[in-house]
């Protein structure tokens, strides 16, 4: 697998190996574990290339996984009733996949694409779960890490409704260049192209109104359009 320089030690070995106990270790979800529970965990993950375009996982599929992944990026889409597809997040390198598995859901409820090779490292639902019962700190910490990255992102949803659309639309797109873009003379440019839909489902607006605010962004200057893709300039 052709990797980018990563400082995630997992990327350095073959994917036959098994992962670093220091880099699932500051994943957020697996954080203050002590050294033998994460070497449980990493005992029991599976690590796997994935090509791009190909499909972790698929929305009404069964949520048998979850996965961290290790290098590359992910692109969860939502298939509507009517055929459309909608771009509902970009999950980057040090992010997790499936997260349902510890819920109460069924199927996954959205669809994850690779936008570019992707390593992750993957837990089975029935491993997980023997893991818990032989640990039982790990379930408790990550009930506790689950609660706070929940309550974090509850404070970010409630700061975004309070701001205006071009506000609103400019910090998610900022929000996207800092996770997934690289600088050029412009600004950050952002290195997929995004669809107004997609603009519309990630700031919960609807489209009409988004194609509206991020013409005013460009007339401002605030962001520049590259043939597909967009710039975003420091505030």
């Amino acid at each position: 697998m052709k990797e980018k320089k990563s400082l995630c030690p997992c990327t350095e070995v073959p994917v036959s190996g098994t992962a670093s106990e220091m880099c699932v270790g500051r994943v957020w979800l697996f954080e203050s574990l002590e050294p033998p529970e994460l070497q449980a965990l990493i005992g029991a993950a599976v690590r796997k290339v994935h090509a791009p375009g190909h499909a972790i996982f698929v929305q009404a599929d069964p949520t048998d996984r979850m996965f961290l992944i290790k290098a590359g990026r992910v692109r969860l889409s939502k298939l509507l009733e009517d055929g459309t597809e909608f771009t509902l997040d970009i999950r980057k390198a040090g992010d997790f996949l499936g997260e349902n598995m510890l819920g109460e859901e069924a199927v996954y409820p959205v669809t994850a694409w690779c936008m570019e090779e992707t390593l992750t490292c993957g837990f089975t639902k029935e491993r997980f779960e023997k893991l818990v019962l032989d640990h039982p700190r790990i379930g408790l910490q990550v009930m506790r890490n689950l609660s706070r990255r929940i309550s974090s992102l509850s404070n970010r949803i409630e700061s975004m409704s309070l701001t205006h659309l071009g506000e609103r639309l400019y910090q998610v797109l900022r929000n996207m260049a800092l996770e997934h873009g690289v600088k050029s003379p412009d600004g950050l440019l952002i290195q997929f192209p995004l669809t107004h839909e997609d603009l519309a489902f990630l700031v919960g607006a609807h489209r009409v109104s988004v194609t509206r605010a991020l013409k005013e962004l460009k007339r401002t200057g605030s962001v520049v359009q590259q043939k597909r893709r967009l710039v975003v300039r420091n505030e």
